[in-house]
């Protein structure tokens, strides 16, 4: 549990404790398993502090290192046993923030792992770096998490129930925990805009393919102004004078630092349904905010239901992450226009979510799919109805 200060609106809700639902789940894997256990997620969201709350509930003797410094990267890049004994010395947990910085950081694991026999805690702000180093060493012997900011799930008991006048400050702001001690607007928006031009354009120098990380920031803002849009790599090659081989180098590794995240379309029975395109939403609406430079009221924007729409997509993501009940995520459209925001296919069943930010009477799924998929569970989604999902 971490001691915050929620601020909403300027106004101190409360100073108290709050749980990220991946501790428990954290603890016991350590606790109870073998396997080297890996927590992925963006800069900024929380695993340094989470890391220290489950080193103060686990009663075991360990060594913290961080990937980020220098003699660290050094002594764990070399694979010798009995120096990494002599590190260990008597802990019994050896825990490694930012491993992605280290070279042959997976076979110094693999190393541990199966001489030493010590349990291993990884973190890593980048899953392509960390996982293309552990992949193949540690094949078998990991056990992954991921933890991104803030859930809704998560602050929903520090807030009034008013949904519509939280859900200003959020999607104004987003949902890093930085955000949500600031007391005044200035603040959070200072805040997002280093997080943006300092953690992560240095992430991005980071990644051996990406050249021109100018481009890719460009690249970051033009998805910005088409969130909810169906997204062609042709066209976006084109604004920005790169390669559509570039365009998508810069797109996966974009992905893989949890920066955005992308939708296919959902296609099973019909010749009409599209799906070759998709659609990038930001992992965090606030610092998809920053690369515009627009913090504005609600009430003076004309993306509001854009907004709503990623943030509320991105939420389910996370829900699915934090409970472990994993879903294949897409959205739905056909030539005709038929469309769907939001469809999860999981246990064998298919599950729509069409996002609308004013609230309306009932609007019934599109009859091209209520006809198509006779099973399926349709369920509009607005500005005061979203917390029963989430």
């Amino acid at each position: 549990m971490y001691l915050y200060q929620f601020i909403l609106n300027g106004i101190t809700i409360l100073s108290m404790n709050i749980q990220r639902i991946l501790e428990k789940k954290l603890i016991e894997a350590i606790e109870k398993g073998r396997d080297a256990v890996i927590l992925y997620g963006p800069r900024q969201a929380g695993k340094t502090t989470l890391i220290e709350r489950v080193l103060e509930s686990l009663k075991l003797k360990a060594l913290v290192l961080s990937g980020d410094d220098v003699r660290v990267q050094e002594e764990l890049s070399q694979h010798h046993l009995d120096f990494l004994k002599k590190k260990l010395g008597k802990s019994q947990l050896l825990v490694i923030d930012e491993a992605q910085r280290i070279n042959n950081i997976g076979l110094t694991l693999k190393l541990l792992h199966d001489q030493l026999k010590v349990k291993l805690f990884v973190s890593g702000s980048s899953s392509f770096e960390l996982a293309n180093r552990l992949n193949e060493p540690m094949t078998g012997r990991t056990r992954t998490f991921t933890l991104y900011p803030l859930a809704y799930s998560e602050i929903k008991p520090l807030l009034f129930e008013k949904p519509k006048e939280q859900l200003e400050e959020i999607l104004r702001f987003g949902m890093y925990p930085r955000v949500w001690t600031l007391e005044t607007e200035k603040e959070k928006e200072e805040y997002l805009r280093d997080l943006l031009n300092n953690y992560l354009y240095k992430d991005i120098l980071i990644f051996e393919k990406i050249r021109k990380p100018k481009k890719v920031l460009d690249l970051l803002t033009l998805l910005a102004l088409q969130i909810g849009s169906e997204v062609k790599i042709s066209e976006l090659a084109t604004q920005l004078g790169i390669s559509q081989q570039t365009v998508e180098i810069y797109l996966d590794a974009l992905e893989k630092m949890f920066v955005i995240v992308n939708l296919r379309g959902f296609s099973r029975n019909l010749r009409s349904e599209i799906a070759k395109t998709s659609k990038y939403y930001f992992v965090d609406i606030g610092l998809r905010n920053a690369l515009i430079g627009n913090f504005s009221q609600l009430k003076l924007r004309d993306d509001t239901s854009r907004l709503f729409e990623n943030w509320f997509i991105i939420e389910r993501l996370k829900l699915q992450f934090n409970k472990q009940l994993y879903a294949n995520q897409y959205f739905w459209r056909t030539y005709e226009q038929n469309e769907i925001d939001l469809i999860e296919e999981r246990s064998g069943k298919l599950f729509a979510y069409e996002c609308k930010w004013q609230v309306k009477k009932k609007i019934n799924a599109p009859a091209l799919w209520k006809k198509t998929y006779l099973n399926s569970i349709f369920k509009t989604v607005n500005s005061e109805n979203y917390p029963k999902f989430l």
